[in-house]
């Protein structure tokens, strides 16, 4: 059975940085894609990053382009999202995922990760 494990989440100040990682384990085939959501409190989740699993594609929302960059480490299961200048509507739950197209579609999730960014 698949399961992802979010970690790194933290308090920090805005601009700050900091790097989350999500391991899985179980089979990752070339079709997959990894996706990192958030969800702040009283809004719904919404799309961060993901990264194809296959090749070097990866997608981001608007509201984190130029700030964000997600990675991939196929050694160890992991994929990255490393996430600079926070900002303090970065705040919110980071949860990880696993699907088969970049936006949607994702059937398998962690249990994320806290980041509290304090203005």
């Amino acid at each position: 059975q698949v399961q992802l494990v979010e970690s790194g989440g933290g308090l920090v100040q805005a601009g700050d940085s900091l790097r989350l990682s999500c391991v899985v384990s179980g089979r990752i085939f070339s079709s997959h894609v990894i996706g990192w959501f958030r969800q702040a409190p009283g809004r719904e989740r919404e799309f961060v990053a993901s990264a194809r699993w296959n090749d070097h594609r990866t997608y981001y929302a608007d509201s984190v382009k130029g700030r964000a960059t997600i990675s991939k480490d196929k050694a160890k299961n992991t994929v990255y999202l490393q996430m600079n200048s926070l900002e303090f509507e970065d705040t919110g739950t980071y949860f990880c995922a696993r699907g088969t197209s970049p936006y949607d579609s994702f059937t398998v999730w962690g249990q994320g990760t806290q980041v509290t960014v304090h203005s």
